[in-house]
């Protein structure tokens, strides 16, 4: 188990399991200048599921993509050789940690667009418990910007209907999907946790955790993130009834409901038993 893995101790884990939420102080600061690198690569080089949310005539720019790893390779170099797989097998409670995919997001100085409120398992072609993913800070991140998480929203046993940060739901056959409910009218209703946090931080949740963020008011800081996906022994290929996010078409050629994620696309980083 590496050292940073070996942080994660007892209580972090306890934490992770009731809340679907551990905020993990300084998880990826030896990292954090080669995610920095990648980011700006991505930003130059942007792939085919890019996507620019905030609205045109808008000061600030949100940037967003995912499933660049394998072509950029700082990231490939944070999936294949950093602590974050040991992790993630640490805090899944699994003895195998296979990558599923990144996802930055980079909202820059003045940028209006929140991220909506949701959960990220019925955006995808997977079922299982054993998930987690990180969201991994590299700019400082003030409390008033950062990512916010409904603690204990992962033990709902609610599954909501997807929708695009446009605001537009997804349109799904076969499942049923809950409605969201208006979590800014019901604040008071919830327990809520954000973090402030240091470039390296990580915020780490579980799939089925509600969560949602701010714009980025700032006239100045930028607020880059770098959010990377994991699942353990449980998790199998899921056909859904419509649009999924990631699409991973290759895999959805290949596979059949209820086979092992296996494939290029999804490494199996650890195997070190748990």
């Amino acid at each position: 188990m590496s050292n940073q893995s070996a942080r994660i101790d007892d209580a972090i884990v306890e934490r992770f399991r009731r809340d679907g939420v551990a905020h993990l102080d300084g998880a990826f600061t030896e990292w954090v200048e080669v995610l920095r690198a990648g980011v700006e690569r991505n930003m130059r080089s942007p792939g085919p599921y890019t996507k620019e949310y905030e609205p045109e005539g808008s000061k600030g720019y949100f940037f967003g993509d995912y499933c660049n790893w394998a072509r950029i390779p700082e990231y490939r170099d944070f999936v294949l050789h950093s602590p974050a797989a040991a992790m993630a097998a640490r805090l899944m409670e699994s003895r195998t940690a296979r990558f599923f995919h990144e996802h930055v997001l980079v909202k820059e100085p003045e940028t209006e667009s929140r991220t909506p409120w949701h959960h990220d398992l019925p955006y995808y072609c997977i079922d299982g418990t054993r998930t987690v993913s990180f969201w991994t800070a590299l700019d400082p991140v003030p409390r008033p910007v950062c990512l916010e998480l409904v603690v204990g929203s992962h033990r709902w046993g609610k599954s909501f209907l997807p929708k695009k940060f446009a605001g537009i739901d997804y349109e799904r056959e076969g499942e049923a999907l809950d409605t969201m409910p208006d979590m800014d009218a019901r604040r008071g209703e919830f327990e809520i946790a954000s973090f402030d946090m240091a470039p390296g931080d990580a915020i780490a949740f579980h799939f089925l955790t509600v969560h949602g963020a701010p714009g980025n008011a700032s006239k100045s800081a930028r607020r880059r993130a770098f959010a990377h996906r994991w699942v353990g022994d449980d998790v199998r290929f899921k056909l859904r009834g419509g649009e999924v996010s990631p699409p991973f078409p290759e895999a959805h050629r290949r596979l059949r409901d209820g086979d092992l994620l296996e494939g290029p696309e999804f490494p199996l980083v650890w195997a070190g038993g748990g």
